[in-house]
Formats: structure tokens, C-alpha cells, sequence
């Protein structure tokens, strides 16, 4: 069902172990991940633009669930995505976004600080994204 990667980096660091997705779930993923993509895109423009009182909820649906149906379809490939690069900045995005939720954080910089760090994560290479922390 799973395995350790065979693959390391080329400096011999550990990567996460790897699990069989079917295929339809991939091609699947695909299209929630523009989906994710849009919802996300009018979630930052809300914030960007100070659209009052909030962001659009429908968007904003749209973000956290095709995020959530992201990561576990994440989660059937790379069993271990909480101990990866992917998985560590996913989860601090997510506390940067609670704490701008509350109050915690001036929303307008805590959201763009966000994405900044959710799209360097998730646009590295393979080698890094994946590769196991701790």
C-alpha cells in the first residue's frame, strides 16, 4: 500500500514515504485545484481591495473546501505530508490565516504573507516540497 521513496535528493536527503493514488483522483485534482486557485484568488482580492465587511462567502467556501479536498488527495499520494516541506507550510499558512482571523495579525499583510508562503511551497521543486523535515 506503501512504500519509502526510493528517490532521495541528489544530497541524500530523506524523502516522505509514497502511496498509490488512482489516477481518477489525479485528473480530479486538477480541476479542484483551479477551482482552489479561483476561490483563493478572490479571497486575496477581497482583503487587497478592503472589499466590506469580508470577502465574498461563496469564494471563500470555495477556498477552504477545495483546499481541504486538496490536501487529502496530497495526503493519498505522500503519506507522511505533515512531516514534509508541503505539509509544514501548509499548516502555517493556515495559523497565519486563523490568527488574521482573530485579530491576531493585521489581516491585509497576515493574507498576503499567506499566499507568498503557500505559493513558494507549493511551486518548488519536487525534491524540496516533499522532502521529510522531521
Amino acid at each position: 500500500m506503501h512504500e519509502r521513496s526510493r528517490k532521495n535528493c541528489e544530497n541524500g536527503a530523506r524523502m516522505g514515504r509514497i502511496g498509490n493514488r488512482p489516477y481518477w483522483i489525479f485528473t480530479l485534482s486538477i480541476l479542484i485545484r483551479a477551482l482552489h486557485q479561483v476561490g483563493a484568488a478572490v479571497f486575496l482580492a477581497g482583503f487587497l481591495v478592503d472589499i466590506r465587511p469580508e470577502p465574498p462567502p461563496r469564494y471563500v467556501v470555495i477556498a477552504l473546501v477545495t483546499g481541504a479536498l486538496l490536501l487529502a488527495s496530497e495526503w493519498l499520494r505522500h503519506r507522511q505530508v505533515h512531516r514534509e516541506l508541503s505539509g509544514v507550510v501548509t499548516f502555517v499558512k493556515l495559523v497565519i490565516l486563523g490568527a488574521a482571523f482573530h485579530g491576531l495579525l493585521p489581516a491585509k499583510g497576515a493574507v498576503l504573507l499567506a499566499f507568498l508562503i503557500a505559493s513558494l511551497g507549493s511551486h518548488a521543486p519536487k525534491e524540496y516540497r516533499h522532502r521529510l523535515l522531521f
